[in-house]
């Protein structure tokens, strides 16, 4: 789920790629990068680290031109993120490039034994080096040739910035499972980025999205842009985007992510109880509170509390100088997270039975601590309601969930889960209830709920 970022014909523009990357620190947290173009020569900085641990005013001050591509990472977990920094940058028959790319190939292995076995040696564990090697062993005269035959071996989820020394080219995967937005500066030139929330930072407007199959090209000195179709789309925008993944200030596909958090609390007070597990329970009634864990259950918690017409209050404090822990790396790193970054109030807790809100669970430890915090804080009941479907299989275009054995659903039942938290009653959303929430008026890829993988 990383992030990525071109800004295109303006005036510093990697001090602005750099600004749009600080707006998507939550996409990645493991390491940055920027690539600019100045007088057709391409220089890069990335190392380990969040945005502001990379680059200094000095660094910035190093990477002129009026072109400008970034990169955060968020990788798989264990994985090594030293070698793996974006952009990746490179000399080939047609002059310099460089590459950043947001989601997950799956036939990277496939591709890479290709290569390799062809005579192509590789510098790091990246899928997106893959891509670089595919152009660059083209035969094709023009580097947008040479794209579209790369695009054409390599099949996942996918959204990349290519830079050359002239030119950008945005192109997003034919289901759209990452988004992927354009956007127009106040000095005229373009952004390009994973979430709207960056155009708001720099103040530009929002042009449209890059369409599912799609290829924009962005030139230097010019005013306009060109689209090529590659591929014939079937929209599918992955579903975690609106219940985790994107800052709820963005606008994603059209839809505000603020308002879909708060539609999926709402169809969570809104279930019926035929629909809900044999440990829900109506507690409406006898609830005292509406608690959120924040900072991504907050908008589906106001939701609830609106629907249910129950008191709401921000009941657990959140240290903001915390990580979040579903994307670190290490299970160790993150049971710690969980006491450093949340802590609950006893004063507002105590003797209240409560709704908890949280936007998943993934492997259940997390929740179980939050439960276990919420107990000693003096809680009476603890009743878990989750604004997503149940997790049951792993997701394999982009989302730290490559072993279906991680994941608590995948193993246990509702009521297991639930005694395994400790929590008195827990409920999730149905896949069906999810979708309405969202709009039924187009598809979703969902697979982390109904294990339909539709890249094959």
């Amino acid at each position: 789920m990383c992030a990525i970022v071109g800004i295109i014909n303006s005036e510093h523009a990697a001090k602005s790629a750099y600004y749009g990357l600080f707006a998507m620190q939550h996409r990645g947290q493991e390491a940055s990068g920027i690539s600019a173009n100045f007088e057709h020569k391409i220089s890069t900085i990335k190392a380990k680290g969040l945005v502001t641990e990379v680059f200094s005013e000095e660094k910035l001050n190093t990477l002129k031109g009026a072109m400008a591509i970034g990169h955060n990472r968020y990788s798989t977990a264990g994985k090594e993120s030293g070698n793996d920094a974006q952009p990746v940058a490179a000399r080939y028959a047609l002059g310099e490039i460089s590459i950043v790319h947001n989601g997950n190939l799956v036939n990277k292995k496939e591709v890479r034994e290709s290569l390799v076995k062809n005579g192509a040696i590789f510098q790091s564990n990246m899928d997106t080096e893959n891509i670089l090697h595919l152009i660059a062993k083209s035969s094709a005269p023009k580097l947008k040739d040479r794209i579209i035959e790369a695009l054409k071996e390599i099949k996942g989820a996918y959204c990349l910035l290519i830079m050359s020394r002239k030119k950008v080219f945005a192109v997003r995967d034919a289901y759209g499972v990452r988004p992927l937005s354009i956007g127009r500066l106040k000095d005229g030139g373009y952004i390009v980025a994973s979430e709207t929330c960056a155009f708001d930072l720099l103040g530009a407007s929002f042009v449209r999205d890059v369409e599912p199959g799609e290829m924009i090209i962005f030139e230097e000195g010019k005013d306009s842009f060109e689209s090529i179709k590659i591929f014939e789309s079937e929209p599918r925008i992955c579903a975690f985007e609106y219940i985790y993944f994107a800052r709820p200030d963005s606008v994603i596909e059209g839809k505000s992510v603020y308002e879909m958090r708060k539609r999926l609390g709402s169809a969570l007070a809104n279930k019926s109880c035929e629909d809900t597990c044999d440990t829900c329970g109506n507690i409406k009634a006898k609830a005292d509170l509406v608690i959120p864990v924040p900072d991504s259950g907050v908008p589906a918690a106001l939701g609830y509390a609106q629907s249910a017409n129950i008191p709401f209050e921000m009941a657990i404090v959140r240290n903001h100088y915390v990580g979040r822990t579903f994307i670190e790396p290490t299970q160790e790193i993150r049971n710690l997270k969980v006491k450093l970054k949340l802590n609950p109030m006893s004063s507002v807790l105590a003797g209240k039975s409560i709704v908890v809100i949280d936007d998943s669970i993934v492997r259940g430890t997390t929740s179980k601590r939050i439960v276990e915090m919420l107990r000693h804080a003096g809680a009476k009941e603890i009743h878990m309601k989750i604004a997503a479907p149940q997790i049951r299989y792993a997701e394999v275009y982009g989302i730290d969930t490559p072993n279906r054995d991680e994941l608590i659903s995948a193993k246990k039942t509702c009521a297991q889960i639930c005694e395994y938290i400790g929590a008195d009653s827990l409920e999730f959303l149905s896949i069906d209830e999810l979708v309405k929430a969202l709009g039924d008026e187009r598809k979703y890829s969902l697979v982390s709920f109904d294990g339909n993988y539709f890249i094959k």
